[in-house]
């Protein structure tokens, strides 16, 4: 399909330039809301943000819109993205925004948007609300106007909700956990809903002012986490990233845990308990070749899905998965969540460790890693992928790769770049084929 305002997560880019606005924000509440304002009842929409300054901006425009086409507002504040997505189904919202641009600097903002039902949106939904925002908006009678207000207990639904997620039997009594939460949308909920269940918490990353969401901290900059860790004595790390929707882990080595590492540890658990469903789980093509070859030799599959949870996701409800999610650290447990949630995927890698009693570097390293190799290539436009030039330094890297490893070229979802990544066996030919490619793309892009 092809989107002129949705990547593969919701809205996103610079604040105050095209297509994250003020103005685009309006636009898009009027859309949605008249898209879901579907029969007789009140209509209600559940708004969440993170921590970044323009959220003020982007959730007035939105409330804005919303109201303006007859749907009530509930806001809820800093929240998680997945906190947003479980309110709007608890509350029996129409349908849930979070205000954020995930990982990114705080000059970036987003939109996502999630059903009634929880789930992010389908395709045709987004195409539908796109057409809407180029049209004339249809804006409610005087009398019909949506309200607006603030849900104060928020935080305390949604600790509740990760909490029960977490075996009743055990506790994280005597278990020191550092937690980074990216100064983003995590900082209160997170700590706490450790505390509450026993942990000694270090938080780090829980001073929002604005400005420094994923600045040097959360799960895309595990530095500070580690430092911390070590110096700490704590039993293990997790970092979260600006929304809370992935998660990477840090044992008490000191060594970084990808979300390759923690599937395993989940699935494999769940498959000898008799709670995998599916035969396996759902991943990306992202994902390292050396899980789908454990999987393999424990019996499970591994389905590899395009690069975007919603794609994990997509691909889990139809083929009967509970598990799935990618290497960057969303983790998706439908039994427990409709999207990504980095908190819950913690408690299951604690409730594991608790468990087994074991030190977090032996129970994390279920597979050695094939040497794999990602490098991004900005461009200003166009598609770089479709020269001829390019495709055929890619068919010639295939061929010199002879099946023995895998290729990944792609377009960003949220951001001009083109993402080069190549695993095998040889390291050195891994970095060789990718650096070739790359420097095909930047001659052409």
């Amino acid at each position: 399909m092809n989107r002129k305002f949705f990547g593969t997560d919701g809205i996103r880019g610079r604040v105050n330039q095209a297509p994250m606005t003020a103005e685009m924000a309006m636009k898009v509440g009027m859309a949605a809301g008249a898209h879901f304002a579907r029969g007789d009842h009140v209509h209600r929409v559940v708004i969440g943000k993170d921590t970044r300054l323009s959220g003020y901006v982007m959730e007035s425009a939105l409330v804005a819109g919303f109201t303006s086409v007859g749907m009530d507002v509930v806001q809820v504040g800093p929240m998680p993205t997945p906190a947003v997505a479980l309110l709007a189904r608890s509350m029996r919202a129409d349908l849930g925004v979070m205000i954020s641009a995930s990982h990114n600097p705080f000059q970036d903002n987003g939109i996502k948007l999630f059903g009634p039902d929880g789930y992010k949106l389908s395709d045709a939904d987004e195409a539908a609300i796109e057409a809407l925002i180029d049209a004339e908006p249809v804006l409610a009678p005087a009398e019909r106007t949506g309200r607006a207000r603030r849900v104060e207990d928020a935080r305390g639904r949604y600790i509740h909700a990760a909490k029960s997620t977490f075996p009743d039997r055990l506790s994280l009594d005597g278990l020191r956990v550092v937690v980074d939460c990216a100064n983003g949308a995590a900082y209160q909920v997170a700590p706490a809903a450790l505390w509450e269940l026993g942990a000694d918490v270090i938080p780090i990353g829980v001073t929002p002012n604005g400005r420094n969401i994923n600045d040097q901290v959360g799960s895309t900059a595990p530095a500070l986490l580690q430092e911390t860790v070590a110096a700490s004595g704590a039993h293990i790390g997790i970092a979260l990233d600006g929304d809370a929707d992935r998660l990477i882990v840090v044992d008490e080595k000191a060594r970084v845990v990808d979300g390759d590492q923690l599937m395993a540890l989940i699935a494999t658990r769940w498959a000898k308990r008799g709670q995998l469903r599916g035969g396996g789980l759902v991943a990306t093509v992202m994902s390292n070749l050396g899980l789908e070859r454990l999987l393999a030799a424990e019996g499970l599959t591994l389905e590899r899905a395009g690069v975007g949870d919603r794609y994990v996701l997509e691909r889990m409800r139809s083929g009967g998965f509970n598990v799935g999610g990618e290497q960057s650290g969303h983790i998706i447990m439908s039994d427990h969540a409709t999207t990504g949630d980095g908190l819950i995927a913690a408690l299951q890698i604690l409730a594991e460790l608790v468990t087994e009693g074991r030190p977090a570097s032996e129970l994390l390293r279920l597979f050695e890693p094939v040497p794999q190799l990602l490098k991004n290539v900005r461009h200003s436009g166009g598609r770089p992928l479709d020269d001829a030039r390019v495709k055929a330094v890619i068919a010639e890297a295939e061929a010199e790769l002879n099946g023995r490893g895998r290729l990944v070229i792609r377009r960003s979802g949220t951001e001009p770049l083109i993402r080069v990544m190549a695993e095998g066996d040889d390291a050195a030919q891994v970095e060789a084929l990718v650096d070739r490619i790359c420097a095909a793309v930047a001659a052409v892009a």
